[in-house]
């Protein structure tokens, strides 16, 4: 339409969003349709962070408050960042937004010009590229592929780097593989970074609670204190907390950046929901108990869709160390024929006669800058998972 900008041209919907929205729909026409496509916890929000939230309603905590965060949660945040990380932070370092994505995205739109590079490894949260060219930036994409283990090697994140580099977005554990970085391989990139003190880092941090096995989390500024003037740590209540809808996002870096950020979202949302503040303050402070039985669960369901998925004709499934996510790839099911007659040329083409043909949904990895992949979140109960992927077995079987 003549009416709207040229910059809704440069980015598009949220593939999540719609496979989530699609399985949703055809859930409500009648079908037999198990959603993977969603990535939130598929538990309640813990009893005390609730409880504490209806306290702050009661209360009357339901005005305005500091456009970017209400002063003892932003305490709170810092003893988080040095009790977890080992990373000392000041209030005035911190900024609080409506969710982890603004976070992003308010950094973004406060650095980025014309002619900017974001360094972006592949595969990729889908939103990372359509900030970067919201805000004027040139998305830069560098391929981490299965034989690395969907991991950027120091050699390919040296090559990627340019003059016009402004920023490296690191996520570990990742959306959407689930792998994470190693001390020692992290330490890698770091060292890479600190040839070149043009480029800033915005570490994702998401899923730091959710890490299976003897997997050790850690953050590039706490690896190499000497970043810690051009990073921006991020993080948010939102996966560990199972607090996906009440929209607290949080991050720790410059002041100078902090301050920019804040004026961004003083001209677009505000500040955030003052409820889901006080909610954030108590998943902070509060007992943290639940973290390590939530991990377990997690990782009886990782281990399961594993099994199954690598027990599928044309799938090979690595093992990821956190989120809860995979990533299968499907080299072996490129260029066949499914049982219904649907030609599989490429992984959307799968995904689509996968949720047609068997009702199962699941994200197409090109949404994510690498295929032939698709991405499953076991972020639901092992009775459903084992279903979608005996479904999925099926439906392997019966390419040609």
């Amino acid at each position: 339409m003549a009416f709207l900008s040229d910059t809704l041209a440069r980015v598009k919907p949220s593939p999540t969003i719609a496979v989530t929205t699609k399985a949703a729909e055809l859930k409500a026409q009648g079908r037999d349709i198990i959603g993977l496509g969603a990535g939130e916890p598929d538990f309640d929000t813990p009893e005390n962070i609730r409880n504490a939230a209806k306290a702050a309603i009661d209360a009357g905590k339901t005005r305005y408050t500091p456009v970017d965060g209400i002063p003892e949660l932003k305490k709170a945040i810092c003893a988080k960042f040095l009790r977890e990380n080992g990373l000392t932070y000041h209030p005035n370092q911190v900024s609080v937004g409506t969710g982890g994505k603004q976070i992003l995205y308010n950094a973004l739109m406060a650095t980025c010009n014309p002619g900017d590079e974001v360094i972006i490894p592949a595969p990729y949260w889908v939103s990372y590229p359509d900030m970067v060219l919201l805000a004027g930036g040139t998305p830069v994409p560098v391929v981490a592929g299965l034989k690395t283990q969907f991991k950027l090697t120091p050699a390919q994140l040296d090559a990627a780097i340019t003059p016009k580099t402004k920023w490296f977005i690191f996520n570990s554990p990742s959306n959407p593989t689930g792998a994470g970085y190693t001390a020692d391989e992290l330490r890698g990139l770091t060292d890479v970074l600190m040839e070149h003190p043009h480029v800033w880092i915005m570490s994702d941090d998401m899923y730091e609670h959710l890490v299976f096995d003897d997997f050790k989390f850690v953050t590039p500024a706490q690896i190499e204190p000497g970043l810690y003037e051009r990073t921006l740590t991020c993080n948010g209540v939102s996966k560990s907390y199972a607090m996906t809808g009440w929209r607290i996002g949080y991050a720790a870096g410059p002041v100078a950046l902090i301050k920019a950020m804040a004026t961004i979202q003083s001209q677009s949302t505000s500040n955030p929901s003052s409820v889901s503040q006080y909610a954030a303050l108590e998943a902070l402070n509060g007992p943290q108990d639940f973290l390590a039985p939530n991990r377990k669960l997690f990782q009886h369901r990782r281990d399961l869709v594993v099994s199954m998925l690598n027990q599928a004709k044309g799938v090979t499934c690595p093992n990821p160390e956190g989120a809860f996510y995979v990533y299968p790839d499907i080299s072996g099911c490129i260029g066949k024929t499914s049982a219904a007659g649907a030609h599989i040329g490429n992984d959307e083409d799968f995904a689509t006669a996968l949720l047609e043909e068997t009702g199962v949904a699941v994200v197409f990895g090109a949404a994510f800058g690498l295929s032939p992949n698709f991405r499953v979140s076991y972020a639901t109960s092992e009775t459903i998972l084992a279903e979608a992927c005996r479904r999925i077995q099926t439906f392997c079987a019966g390419l040609v």
